[in-house]
């Protein structure tokens, strides 16, 4: 374990690339996922169909072949980006392929009477998003994303096969200088988890939150 304490300021640089990474992919994917999910949902036909296709065409594409398409591919058309540049991109294309499902599920997990109730009463399209729907689906939308935001800081490790240096590239570094990974691997697990247990607590809460207010 000396080699990993030894080594832990250079760890925790490679977490906080882990960290921005994961926070610029979450941001992005939550902003463009929610309104494609919702343009999904209640939009027309001609706008629907082009979602449903982005949709489930990333989705069935292993998220590591998307970083290395975006990374190597995307040259080939003279659109050159560096590797932390590729990676969010990657990752945020494929998160918010995920964020529009779970967004469209939100919604649609609704009783539709629930819609025709604002009808009745003469609400507009929008007051009956802001009043009666997305007050609904923030409750059903919440457990799964974050989920989701778990599963981006997961997944972010990825980007260290571009040469970014975040948690797991660091922590290849300092095996190859000492030629100790088991306690390299315990110190970077114990990190992941701590990380990630932490937004499950804060799922938990944010439940338990909404639950009392629908209360």
């Amino acid at each position: 374990m000396e080699a990993a304490l030894q080594s832990l300021p250079f760890l925790l640089d490679g977490l906080l690339v882990t960290l921005r990474v994961s926070a610029l992919v979450v941001g992005m994917s939550l902003a463009i996922g929610i309104l494609l999910g919702t343009g999904l949902t209640f939009g027309p036909w001609i706008l629907r169909w082009p979602i449903r296709f982005y949709s489930d065409a990333i989705r069935g594409i292993p998220l590591l072949v998307l970083i290395f398409f975006v990374y190597y591919g995307l040259p080939a058309i003279q659109v050159n980006l560096d590797n932390v540049a590729a990676a969010v991109v990657a990752l945020t294309v494929f998160k918010t392929a995920q964020v529009i499902e779970i967004t469209r599920g939100a919604f649609q997990s609704i009783p539709k009477g629930q819609m025709e109730a604002g009808k009745a009463i003469g609400l507009v399209f929008w007051q009956r998003m802001a009043y009666v729907l997305v007050p609904q689906a923030t409750r059903r939308f919440i457990p799964p994303f974050i989920n989701s935001v778990v599963d981006a800081v997961k997944g972010s490790a990825l980007v260290s096969l571009l040469g970014v240096i975040d948690l797991m590239q660091a922590i290849q570094q300092v095996i190859g200088r000492t030629y100790e990974p088991l306690p390299l691997y315990i110190t970077g697990a114990l990190i992941y988890f701590a990380i990630n247990y932490t937004l499950s607590l804060l799922a938990r809460r944010l439940e338990a939150r909404f639950a009392y207010i629908r209360e």
